[in-house]
């Protein structure tokens, strides 16, 4: 048989069900108008929450970094891969989550993948909300723990099942701390309650809440007041902090046993030099001033008010992740494309990242987006929508 008859086959059931997509090929760095085919496009699903990743500061940074080190470490980490610029990442990485350690990866994918298989043995449970991100649930898979899912944010449930798995050597409750489809905040007060009371672990996934949550960005944990409560915390790189990687920040003894036993740590070659100082810049500039996290809640507020006005069902949204739900896949998908064609590049989600009857465009909003760039989404969103019915 030919395999390339069955992928033929996928590709157009995804086409059927309208859930094909191209990849879009931009023509200019993270900004927030970008061009696409030589047109300029308001960007409006970018996770570069705070625009650091044309910051000048950090741009110098890596130019420095190359200058010094060259382009690549040229190794893994545990042979001749840990340059002192890594090791200078990870101790500000601590101090900035306010933790005794902290260990960086090169994606926020690759630290589920590694800290969950490595934390994780055949008498262990793992307990997870049902909507946490892709790379826990793959991360998950790679463990021999047993496996508990429990309803979004259904802290009842959570309860129950604590209360079944006391048998488990260790019992591990895994939430992202912002959901990434929905733009909702974890309960995590009432998760870290539960814990202690029935002696579980903490283990919090701040991808969509690092540079965007807690003074100065710090993340869930600080936002809630939780430091020392939570023995866990998994950040991005990737995101609001305007580069690439993940990190685990936690106990010294975790990051000793992680060093040994994470796969995607002793096995991939270490972030490049420039990659590792644009971070440790990113972290210097978030210590610096509260400006960039301030004026990205006040727009992202002001802008899920005007949707709302207008009439948009934002879902479940209360952080810069706001998404207007449409629900069919083919209509969610038609919707983000018309909207490209006014200006506004805004992403259109299906299943299978969302339920079938769930389908959206995500909008994310940021700290560079002016008063003008927001009015100029809104008019498009409030004429596209009157011409698909999900407004009046």
């Amino acid at each position: 048989m030919n395999y390339l008859n069955d992928l033929a086959a996928d590709i157009a059931g995804w086409k059927r069900d309208g859930r094909y997509r191209t990849l879009k090929i931009w023509e200019s760095g993270s900004e927030t108008w970008m061009h696409l085919n030589g047109r300029p496009i308001l960007q409006m699903s970018s996770n570069n929450y705070l625009g650091l990743a044309t910051h000048p500061k950090l741009k110098q940074a890596a130019i420095q970094a190359i200058e010094k080190y060259g382009v690549g470490s040229g190794s893994v980490r545990t042979i001749t891969g840990t340059l002192d610029i890594h090791d200078e990442l990870e101790r500000e990485l601590a101090k900035f989550k306010g933790t005794e350690a902290a260990l960086v990866f090169q994606s926020g994918f690759t630290t589920n993948q590694g800290a969950l298989a490595s934390i994780l043995g055949a008498e262990d449970v793992v307990i997870s909300d049902e909507l946490n991100h892709a790379s826990i649930i793959d991360g998950i898979r790679l463990t021999k723990a047993s496996r508990k899912i429990f309803a979004h944010k259904d802290m009842d449930q959570l309860e129950a099942v604590l209360k079944e798995t006391q048998h488990h050597r260790k019992r591990v409750i895994v939430t992202d701390g912002v959901f990434s489809m929905d733009g909702d905040i974890a309960p995590l007060p009432h998760i870290v309650q539960l814990a202690e009371t029935y002696e579980a672990i903490v283990y919090v996934d701040d991808a969509h809440a690092s540079g965007v949550l807690g003074k100065n960005g710090k993340g869930s944990t600080d936002h809630f007041g939780l430091h020392g409560r939570v023995h866990i915390q998994i950040g991005t790189l990737s995101k609001a902090i305007g580069a690439v990687g993940g990190y685990v920040a936690g106990a010294q003894l975790l990051k000793e046993h992680l060093i040994h036993t994470a796969r995607p740590f002793l096995f991939s070659t270490s972030q490049p030099p420039a990659v590792a100082a644009t971070c440790l810049a990113a972290i210097q500039v978030l210590q610096e001033s509260t400006d960039l996290v301030t004026r990205l809640w006040n727009n992202a507020n002001g802008f899920r008010a005007d949707l709302k006005q207008l009439g948009f069902d934002t879902g479940a949204s209360e952080t810069p992740i706001i998404p207007i739900i449409v629900g069919d896949p083919a209509l969610t998908m038609r919707f983000s494309d018309r909207l490209l064609e006014e200006g506004v590049f805004a992403q259109g989600i299906v299943y299978p990242t969302v339920a079938a009857d769930k389908g959206r465009v995500r909008l994310i909003v940021t700290a560079q987006h002016t008063e003008d760039d927001l009015s100029f989404a809104l008019h498009a969103l409030s004429k596209v929508g009157r011409e698909f019915g999900l407004i009046s």
